[in-house]
């Protein structure tokens, strides 16, 4: 992922998942784990996502979030997480909107 993050030009330093925290979304420690591994508080990480639960769980670890979506990645149909729903710190159509919201 990071040969792929960088061909692309990407200036990421990690991409951080489950090997990291030994848990897996939406388990808290998923998101606390790696907040430790980078050595900030939660609410100094953003969760990028197109999954309401599990940006759902990452709010409720204390982690801001930003939902970007994928319409159709359920053929068109509604996502089955909407009861997850609610007013995330950012909403964007894409990672470059995004990046424009936070001023990158």
């Amino acid at each position: 992922m990071i040969n792929m993050a960088r061909r692309a030009g990407l200036p990421w330093d990690a991409i951080l998942g489950a090997e990291i925290a030994q848990a897996y979304k939406p388990a808290r420690q998923a998101y606390l784990a790696t907040a430790a591994a980078l050595d900030i508080a939660p609410e100094e990480l953003c969760l990028v996502a197109a999954h309401h639960g599990d940006l759902a769980a990452a709010r409720s670890a204390g982690l801001m979030t930003a939902f970007i979506p994928r319409p159709l990645e359920y053929g068109g149909a509604p996502a089955p997480d909407l009861s997850y729903k609610q007013e995330w710190e950012f909403h964007a159509d894409s990672l470059t909107g995004l990046a424009d919201q936070l001023g990158c």
